[in-house]
């Protein structure tokens, strides 16, 4: 077989391969052009999931009919002014898209440049070009694409359905959208409103979080904290939420770069590892983060659509995003996400007492008699002797108004797990254990990073009978975990003897802790040090050594955990992101009594 120069129709469908994968490629190349052309409103339309209907008008700069002619042959642009790959300042090359779109679709292009008399009007019908002829046309950009793979029949086999192919169309214009909130934008499917974003007015900064809530949902908003740092001519910006705002996976995550929306590994990692104090590692945050490099720094050609980027200094980069999440979640303070109070709120229901065995309060406070004794109520009165019991406060022994303190001061304590404050405008319920556990981990953490963790001898050493596996494990790891404040060392080959604890745990369960942390290093593996994970270490010690569910606290105890809470960092969650504290407002608490 001899080497031989394929025909141009076949080269254009081989390209086309490789740009338009679905009806979303195509919206996204189509509206990535309507940005470059700096359109302010971006208008599209889809019948039948794209396939047989896409339309992508604008009111940005226009074409000529020279521009015209030329943005439909391979590779013609107007978006490498200076002929440098290095120096990408646009999101696509329209002389790439529109012939690829036009090898396999039915294409027709209408434009008008802003001080013409006249649009002009080209037809691309499976490579084969006609015109371009004058006709009538406001100014800006329509591009209607017509039976998509018409002429490629068996990439429609592997299109899925209509909804499925709607689904990732809206998510390219979602997307695109967040990266660029002062431009309008609106897609039309099958003659329904699927999407309508107004323009947002002020800064590009201040103009996103509005927008991301329109797409990320109302809840965004209040549970958003800015992100904004420099580094080495990098920029990051964007909102990220309290981690207490969370859900099962990362499709909440949006990366954009040099204002392109991106899939990166990097990034998504380094928002794991920001996050990695705060949440368990099935929960993930919401958040929208835009990096600005230089354009020299990134590659943004490494794959066909450019959902994927390489920098040339990833570790760089990975800092960057590091220390920014972690700093603007420690400007957060103890802030825990309202969608927890709003829960709290939609679970209460009004209810009904149910009727005694004795004679009604009415006629008690008539006659001044209390209610005969009989069987029945005795037997009735013995269920609420046994009911779990509320630790109420006198107010008057308290020191400080409620107003004075953000967490309010302690009132009473439920079921001896639940501290009840009272606010300067509300209510404030604190789950003990989970409140303190995240003391217990932050007070490690310092102390780490400082004089190291202060240990406790214990007045007897404590053995803990494990499987020789686990023992080996622990005895193997020994050095690092004195230097976390656990001395132990093996006791045979099925026991480990523990000698001292960290002294911030007090009356530790130190046979649970010893065998959890067992389990935890047969889960890292031989190639990770505790250094690596820090984080789950501190964190199983913490809970270990945390105010346990069940135990009855002290109005000076429950005040001063209040009082700790509100100076320590990320104190609105435990280190697994559930919350430790839940906000009722006054004017809520009111509604539900039916007194607003």
């Amino acid at each position: 077989m001899t080497v031989r120069i394929l025909p141009p129709n076949l080269v254009n469908q081989i390209a086309a391969g490789e740009v338009v994968e679905r009806p979303a490629s195509v919206v996204k190349e189509l509206v990535e052009n309507a940005l470059d052309a700096g359109a302010r409103h971006v208008d599209v339309t889809m019948n039948d999931g794209g396939r047989s209907l896409i339309v992508v008008a604008d009111d940005g700069r226009g074409m000529d009919d020279r521009e015209l002619a030329l943005a439909v042959e391979r590779h013609a642009t107007s978006k490498l002014p200076d002929n440098d790959l290095t120096e990408i300042g646009f999101f696509g090359f329209r002389g790439e898209a529109l012939p690829s779109i036009g090898a396999v679709a039915r294409l027709t292009i209408t434009s008008r440049t802003q001080d013409a008399s006249s649009a002009w009007y080209i037809r691309v019908e499976g490579g084969r070009r006609e015109g371009p002829v004058p006709t009538p046309h406001p100014a800006g950009t329509r591009v209607e694409v017509r039976d998509l793979f018409y002429a490629t029949p068996a990439r429609l086999k592997f299109l899925k359905t209509a909804r499925t192919e709607l689904n990732h169309a809206v998510d390219t214009i979602e997307r695109l959208a967040m990266a660029n909130p002062t431009v309008a934008f609106a897609l039309t499917a099958d003659g329904r409103t699927r999407l309508s974003l107004e323009a947002e007015d002020g800064e590009l900064f201040d103009a996103r979080l509005p927008r991301l809530g329109a797409i990320m949902g109302k809840d965004f908003v209040p549970n958003a904290v800015k992100v904004e740092a420099d580094r080495g001519g990098m920029r990051l910006t964007g909102y990220a939420g309290v981690p207490t705002y969370n859900r099962g996976n990362a499709l909440a995550q949006y990366m954009f770069v040099n204002g392109r929306p991106v899939r990166d590994r990097l990034l998504h990692g380094a928002v794991r590892g920001a996050y990695q104090d705060f949440l368990a590692s099935n929960r993930h945050p919401y958040l929208a983060l835009f990096l600005d490099v230089p354009p020299q720094e990134v590659d943004v050609n490494v794959h066909p659509a450019k959902a994927e980027v390489r920098f040339r200094d990833a570790g760089q980069v990975r800092g960057l995003i590091v220390g920014a999440l972690k700093h603007a979640l420690a400007e957060a303070g103890h802030q825990a996400s309202t969608t927890v109070s709003d829960a709290a709120l939609g679970a209460m229901t009004p209810g009904s007492l149910p009727p005694r065995p004795s004679q009604s309060l009415f006629n008690v406070a008539r006659t001044g008699q209390a209610p005969l004794q009989d069987a029945g109520l005795e037997e009735d009165q013995s269920a609420y002797d046994d009911a779990p019991t509320a630790v109420v406060f006198d107010p008057e022994t308290d020191t400080g108004a409620d107003g004075d303190y953000p967490l309010g001061v302690a009132r009473a304590q439920v079921h001896e797990t639940y501290i009840v404050a009272q606010t300067e405008d509300g209510l404030v319920i604190v789950d003990q254990h989970a409140a303190h556990e995240r003391l217990v981990y932050e007070h490690m953490k310092v102390m780490l990073a400082d004089t190291g963790v202060a240990r406790q001898l214990l007045l007897l050493p404590e053995v803990v009978d494990l499987d020789k596996a686990a023992t080996q494990r622990l005895a193997a790891r020994a050095e690092e975990l004195a230097e976390l404040g656990l001395v132990l060392e093996a006791f045979g080959d099925g026991a480990v003897m523990v000698r001292e604890v960290p002294a911030l745990l007090g009356d530790t369960d130190v046979q649970g802790l010893v065998k959890d942390l067992a389990d935890e290093l047969a889960d890292f593996g031989e190639a990770l040090t505790l250094q690596d994970k820090m984080a789950d270490v501190c964190g199983t010690m913490a809970c270990h050594g945390s105010i346990r569910a069940g135990r009855r606290l002290g109005g000076p105890e429950m005040n001063a955990l209040l009082r700790e809470m509100e100076h320590t960092p990320h104190a609105g969650q435990c280190n697994h992101g559930r919350p430790t504290y839940v906000t009722l407002k006054l004017t809520d608490i009111e509604k539900l009594f039916g007194r607003r």
